[in-house]
């Protein structure tokens, strides 16, 4: 009788072991961390910086870095909206993927609010407003006279209709009630030759390409486009410091299929933290203009819900749709 019922007993712990004794995470099988975007580009450096970081306190687990570019970063959310909710998908969603696009595609498929659960940011990037050498401003202040002096005379480059550049810009029209010419191109480095080469006239750019072409004085940087200034270009002021509340900045952060485990949720947001607050990756933050910003998964859908609600009203403003 002993034997059957230690037999028993055993039986039973073995047929709860899968469900109370999982492999804890990030064992069993690779985690891939999804960017919706190209190879080089900043998502893809932030993207490679949680998985080197994570690779770094799990030796013996595997962390891939898959880029599925297209559709302003629709393409990659998608998948990782229909990914496990198993914690071994991530997405380093952007500004655009969780606060633009929902109110920019007519048919999204995939639902930023419902369909994932905010872990962290990992970094904010400014923008950086440059204007040509020869545009006889020095200051915004200067800028918006001479925009309502000249209304629909000066021209600004964009990546595209609907980005995150795209939308400062219209942000900025909308603030200070002037009207310029969109450029639309296909990547920053375009903008930035048209503006070297005086085929436009500014531009509110990425502050990684932007501020090199500054510093060497081929175009003139008037502000940042963060609340406060950038450690990279710090005599440069803000848009803020002359329009009150004025506020573009990109970011990138983590996030995971609903569903997936809070306790996996909670330790990815304490090793974000961990890893994007560390000595080496402020330093290599620093180099492109990026400003380390990890936070609570609270704190994080906070944040987000502020930023829909500020880009949805620009985005109806500027009457921009995309299908």
């Amino acid at each position: 009788m002993k034997r059957f019922i230690a037999a028993a007993v055993a039986a039973t712990l073995v047929a709860l072991a899968p469900a109370n004794a999982q492999t804890a995470w990030p064992g069993g099988k690779p985690v891939t961390i999804i960017v919706p975007f190209a190879a080089g580009g900043t998502a893809d450096i932030f993207g490679r910086m949680l998985s080197s970081g994570l690779a770094q306190k799990f030796p013996s687990a595997t962390f891939i870095v898959e880029n599925r570019a297209g559709a302003g970063g629709n393409i990659g959310a998608t998948a990782a909206a229909r990914a496990a909710n198993d914690g071994y998908t991530i997405l380093m969603g952007t500004v655009s993927t969780h606060s633009i696009n929902q109110y920019l595609y007519k048919n999204l498929p995939f639902d930023p609010e419902k369909d994932f659960i905010p872990v962290s940011l990992a970094a904010r990037l400014p923008n950086m407003l440059v204007v040509k050498n020869d545009l006889p401003v020095k200051s915004v202040a200067e800028l918006i006279e001479h925009l309502k002096k000249n209304p629909g005379k000066l021209s600004y480059g964009t990546s595209g209709a609907g980005t995150s550049i795209h939308l400062a810009s219209e942000l900025f029209q909308i603030k200070t009630g002037t009207k310029m010419v969109h450029v639309p191109y296909r990547s920053s480095a375009e903008i930035m030759n048209a503006l070297v080469g005086g085929h436009i006239d500014l531009a509110f750019d990425n502050i990684t390409l932007a501020w090199p072409q500054a510093k060497a004085g081929k175009i003139r940087p008037l502000a940042v486009t963060s609340p406060q200034r950038s450690e990279t270009a710090p005599d440069v002021p803000p848009v803020g410091d002359t329009l009150a509340g004025f506020d573009a900045t990109s970011w990138h952060g983590a996030f995971v299929p609903a569903g997936t485990p809070k306790e996996i949720v909670d330790q990815l947001a304490a090793e974000m933290k961990r890893i994007f607050t560390s000595p080496e990756a402020q330093k290599s933050l620093a180099e492109i203009g990026a400003v380390p910003s990890p936070i609570t998964p609270a704190e994080f859908s906070a944040f987000i819900n502020e930023e829909r609600k500020k880009w949805q009203e620009v985005v109806k403003a500027a009457n921009v749709t995309l299908n």
